[in-house]
C-alpha cells in the first residue's frame, strides 16, 4: 500500500507565528498569560497551552479586575471594537493576528472609506469574518455560498469590492465570483485567499483524485480543514475526516493501492507524524 502525505500540510505561517508567540509568552515565565479566543482552532493545542496556565477569554469583560497580565489575539484577528478595548485596557496587548488576515482589515477599511460597498465571501460566524465585517465603514454583505450569491439583491448601480476569508475554498469563490460578474454587478476583486490555503488545497484535490483513501487531519472547529475535507471528499469517496490518531478508524477496500494524507492549517506535525505512521505500520 503506497502512502503519501501532503508537502502542504500542517501548521501555516499565520498558525505558527501566532503559536509560536504564546510560546514564547510561557518560556518567559509571564503570570496572567491570556489568549482572545482560542490562539488557533485545534483542541490539542488549545489544552496544552491551558496546561501550561494560559487562559483562553472570550470576551473583554473577562478581563475587569485584573491588574496586570498579557493578552495575545488570537490568529483569526478581532473586531476593530474588541481591539480597540483590548488596547484601552491597560494590560500588555500582542497582536498575533496572521498577517494575511490584517491586510484584509485594511483593504476593507480603504475601500470602506471610498465609497464602496463591501462583500466579504466567507462564513458569516467565523471569528475572522467577523473581524472583516467590522472594519467596513459602510454597507457590507457576508455571502458564504454560490447559492447565496445567487439570492443576493443589491443596487447594481454601486460600487462592489470583493474579498474572501483567507481559508475559503478557491472553487467555490471563483463560481461565486462569476455570478456576480454574469448578473451584472459593478466588482472589484480582490483574492485575499491565502497562498498557503492556495496550495494546501490544489495539492489535496490532486493526491485525492488519485487515491482510494484520503485522510484529513484538523480541529473540529477549523474552518480550512473542514474545506480540505469538502474538497477530498467531492474527489475520493473513501475521504475520513479525523482531529487525531485515535480518530482513525479506516475502512479499506481490499483493492486500495494508494492513501493520501492532507492537514489543515492549525494541525500540529507531530500528530501528522502519528497518523503516517501508523498508516504505514498497518496498512
Amino acid at each position: 500500500m503506497e502512502v503519501i502525505v501532503a508537502e502542504h500540510a500542517g501548521f501555516c505561517f499565520g498558525v505558527t507565528k501566532a503559536v509560536e508567540t504564546v510560546y514564547e509568552q510561557i518560556e518567559k515565565e509571564n503570570s496572567n498569560i491570556y489568549t482572545y479566543g482560542p490562539i488557533i482552532h485545534n483542541e490539542t493545542v488549545v489544552s496544552d497551552l491551558e496546561k501550561k496556565g494560559v487562559k483562553v477569554i472570550e470576551s473583554v469583560d473577562e478581563l475587569e479586575g485584573i491588574g496586570s497580565g498579557t493578552v495575545v489575539i488570537r490568529s483569526h484577528g478581532v473586531t476593530k471594537e474588541v481591539h480597540q478595548k483590548l488596547e484601552q485596557s491597560g494590560l500588555n496587548v500582542i497582536d498575533a493576528t496572521c498577517p494575511f488576515v490584517k491586510r484584509i482589515h485594511r483593504i476593507v477599511e480603504d475601500e470602506s472609506k471610498k465609497g464602496k460597498s463591501i462583500i466579504v465571501v466567507g462564513s458569516e460566524s467565523h471569528p475572522e469574518v467577523e473581524g472583516i465585517v467590522s472594519y467596513a465603514t459602510g454597507p457590507v454583505y457576508v455571502i458564504d455560498s454560490p447559492e447565496k450569491a445567487m439570492e443576493f439583491e443589491g443596487d447594481k448601480k454601486l460600487e462592489y469590492t470583493v474579498v474572501s476569508q483567507t481559508t475559503f475554498n478557491k472553487n467555490k469563490f471563483q463560481e461565486t465570483i462569476e455570478i456576480f460578474k454574469n448578473v451584472g454587478y459593478n466588482i472589484n476583486i480582490v483574492n485575499t485567499i491565502c497562498n498557503a490555503t492556495d496550495e494546501r488545497q490544489t495539492e489535496a484535490e490532486e493526491i485525492a483524485s488519485r487515491a482510494d483513501v484520503m485522510i484529513v487531519i484538523g480541529g473540529t472547529h477549523s474552518s480550512n480543514s473542514r474545506k480540505l475535507y469538502e474538497i477530498c471528499a467531492n474527489k475520493c469517496t473513501n475521504t475520513y475526516f479525523i482531529q487525531t490518531l485515535d480518530d482513525l478508524h479506516l475502512e479499506i477496500p481490499r483493492s486500495a493501492k494508494l492513501i493520501g494524507i492532507t492537514a489543515g492549517a492549525s494541525t500540529p506535525k507531530n500528530i501528522i507524524e502519528e497518523v503516517q505512521k501508523h498508516v504505514r505500520t498497518n496498512f
